[in-house]
């Protein structure tokens, strides 16, 4: 009777220590979930809506030909444009998704967000303006005026690096300690 007591105990504290993982395992997810979502979301959305006000609505058609091409894209319509909104919100979702994967291995992106934020938002400029472009259908290549090159720097910074930056540092801290205290206490 006794052995049936302790085998059921056992049972019932795996089955808590099983409930338990899998809480975690699934709060994990929902804050990275978060952290991405907020954060490519509020940086495509920023970024989109600086663009619109500075450059003017044509904007997303200017991104979509980037994928097929300046006459197609110029001659499009509704689908054209909303074909732009889409890879911008696309690419913005990207960008979100590798500081977070990267803020798993280097705990500095999480730690100095503000930092961090704005060296990223450099970086996401430079690799849109000298590797994406080019490879587009757009061949965007230089040589390209110092003054526009801060400038695109500048706005990423802020309005592409610290939305991103921010949503891993505040919705993707939790998921961090959970996978941390996971390793100590085995």
């Amino acid at each position: 009777m006794e052995q049936r007591k302790r085998r059921g105990s056992i049972r019932n504290e795996e089955r808590r220590s099983n409930q338990e993982q899998g809480r975690r395992t699934l709060n994990m997810k929902r804050n990275a979930f978060l952290a991405i979502a907020i954060g490519g979301l509020s940086a495509g959305l920023i970024d989109l809506a600086q663009a619109l006000v500075l450059f003017g609505t044509r904007v997303p058609l200017g991104i979509a030909a980037g994928l097929i091409g300046r006459p197609a894209a110029h001659a499009g319509g509704v689908a054209v444009y909303a074909l732009g909104i889409f890879l911008h919100f696309f690419i913005a979702m990207s960008a979100a998704t590798v500081y977070y994967v990267a803020s798993r291995w280097l705990a500095f992106l999480k730690e100095h967000w503000l930092i961090c934020g704005l060296f990223y938002g450099a970086a996401i400029d430079q690799v849109m303006t000298l590797i994406v472009l080019p490879l587009s259908a757009l061949q965007a290549r230089g040589p390209y005026k110092l003054h526009d090159l801060l400038l695109g720097i500048g706005v990423h910074m802020i309005t592409v690096g610290l939305p991103i930056s921010f949503s891993v540092w505040r919705f993707g801290k939790q998921s961090a300690v959970s996978i941390n205290s996971s390793r100590v206490s085995r």
